[in-house]
């Protein structure tokens, strides 16, 4: 068997539409999100297959050039910038399954109903995300087979959401983390109120455990190395905010708080609405 390699692909911050703003901002961006392809001689597994159809025909292009087959697309979490890309996908590799763990392929569908598409990404991006549904098959064995190697399914619990995993390589010391973990970009917090930032840290620790010697982030700068110590950076992000957290007189000043330490990460609209839910 040859042996698997890997590239990621992260499409850049794109414009979104909301009227939130934090103070000096002139526009609401969604943050680089990263796509990530493991391949063997042949066949290639896709990893969260983005969420416009522009950006997700642009990564289809990208995946047909290097030659590779896709036989899979695993999904990390069920939140929609990470798989309402994939009909763009399948255009391409029309013989490609849709795979999630249990947790995430049970939560995919409620990001298409009234809640999730029609009162938050349509609006925010118009026109702009295939209305086609697509579903997983559950991994109720926890594995992805490629040209005979187990990609390992890690069931992580409650991340950035509810339900999340991540994809393990043991052959590579891979961990493709999804929103488990965050590149220089600031973390989606609005759904970490009550006992979801300590779950989160739990699920670090199960990252941590498996030792990676790479670790591809959910949003991250293009170019940016798959360090594991973006698991670290992730956790003292995470106390840091909800230390602030603890001491804010409001989400304004939880959000200065957390901008001041932070002044180069990318995507300040993510850390105002975190700080606004968390707060709430």
């Amino acid at each position: 068997m040859t042996g698997l390699a890997y590239s990621v692909y992260v499409t850049p911050s794109k414009a979104a539409v909301s009227d939130d703003l934090p103070p000096g901002e002139q526009q609401r961006m969604w943050s680089p999100t990263a796509s990530t392809l493991i391949y063997g001689e042949r066949d290639a597994v896709l990893v969260d297959p983005l969420m416009t159809t522009a950006e997700s025909t642009a990564l289809a292009e990208w995946v047909v050039a290097t030659g590779k087959n896709v036989t899979a697309l695993f999904i990390t979490h069920a939140h929609g910038d990470h798989f309402f890309g994939a009909p763009a996908v399948l255009e391409r590799f029309p013989n490609a399954e849709v795979v999630a763990t249990p947790g995430v392929a049970a939560r995919m569908d409620a990001q298409y109903g009234p809640q999730w598409f029609d009162g938050f990404w349509n609006p925010r991006l118009p026109g702009q995300i295939s209305t086609r549904h697509v579903a997983a098959r559950a991994l109720v064995d926890g594995v992805v087979d490629l040209e005979g190697e187990q990609l390992e399914a890690i069931e992580l619990g409650h991340t950035d959401t509810t339900g999340s995993s991540a994809l393990h390589v043991p052959s590579l010391g891979l961990v493709v983390a999804g929103d488990a973990v965050y590149g220089d970009v600031h973390l989606y917090l609005a759904e970490a109120k009550g006992t979801g930032w300590r779950d989160w840290l739990d699920a670090l620790d199960t990252l941590e455990k498996l030792q990676p010697r790479a670790v591809v982030a959910g949003h991250k700068r293009d170019g940016d190395p798959d360090d594991p110590e973006d698991i670290g950076r992730t956790r003292r992000y995470i106390e840091i905010f909800t230390s602030a957290a603890e001491k804010a007189d409001g989400f304004a000043d939880l959000y200065e708080a957390v901008r001041a330490l932070y002044p180069e990460r990318l995507n300040r609209g993510v850390l105002w609405n975190s700080a606004k839910s968390y707060l709430a």
